[in-house]
């Protein structure tokens, strides 16, 4: 599902964001992204998402090059990649049910299909009961809940999570990191960016650890 062959970025001035990185997700595989701050996380998941073009190597999703890729496809491969962030960024002018149904209107879904879209996800997030309520009498995890289901709403074979529990507690990180396994249980590949090292060492999946933007360690974790 994921190729990263070869993959260097340099920004404008010189500065080397990543070198030489080289991994892969099979299809239905879910891994951690792992480093510090500044290591080269969010550049690799934005070179993922296809904001920005590696300068050597490849990067590939299903095959395709995302360099390859320009205008209206490349807008269609981000509609079909569930994003999620540490900050969901919900229009408050907004209900929840409209919170989650804005991508599929941007996509162009038909009205009779909407509906029952919107009310899966919502379901698949414990929100069901707040479909007409507004995100600001939502409490944080709620909303952090809201961004997963707009995230999965179209139904992506592949979700990014950028420090999905950054401003979650404890137990409301572990909720949301077992939806997130409940969904690679479903055939959804899965790569969540994160430094908090309790939620990575939480769950027997791969890390790809990040260091100065070179990929020094990728292996699989193991239940503590």
């Amino acid at each position: 599902m994921i190729e990263f062959e070869s993959v260097s970025k340099v920004y404008t001035g010189g500065r080397q964001a990543l070198t030489d990185v080289n991994f892969r997700l099979a299809p239905g595989e879910m891994a951690f992204l792992t480093g510090h701050s500044g290591a080269g996380k969010s550049t690799l998941l934005r070179l993922l998402l296809g904001l920005e073009k590696a300068s050597t190597g490849a990067v590939r999703v299903a095959g395709t090059n995302l360099a390859e890729l320009s205008g209206e496809k490349l807008a269609k491969y981000r509609r079909r990649v569930g994003v999620v962030f540490q900050d969901p960024n919900l229009e408050d002018d907004l209900t929840v049910f409209d919170n989650v149904a804005l991508p599929l209107r941007i996509a162009g879904f038909s009205e009779i299909d909407i509906p029952k879209r919107v009310n899966a996800a919502l379901s698949r997030v414990d929100l069901s009961d707040q479909a007409q309520a507004s995100p600001r009498v939502l409490s944080g995890g709620q909303q952090q809940r809201v961004g997963i289901a707009r995230a999965i709403v179209h139904r992506p074979a592949l979700l990014v999570a950028d420090e999905p529990t950054g401003n979650l507690d404890p137990e409301l990180s572990a909720r949301v990191m077992r939806m997130f396994t409940q969904f690679q249980q479903l055939g959804v590949t899965i790569l969540v960016a994160t430094h908090e090292r309790a939620v990575v060492e939480s769950l027997p999946f791969r890390r790809l650890v990040i260091e100065r933007g070179q990929l020094i360690s990728d292996g699989l974790g193991t239940n503590r």
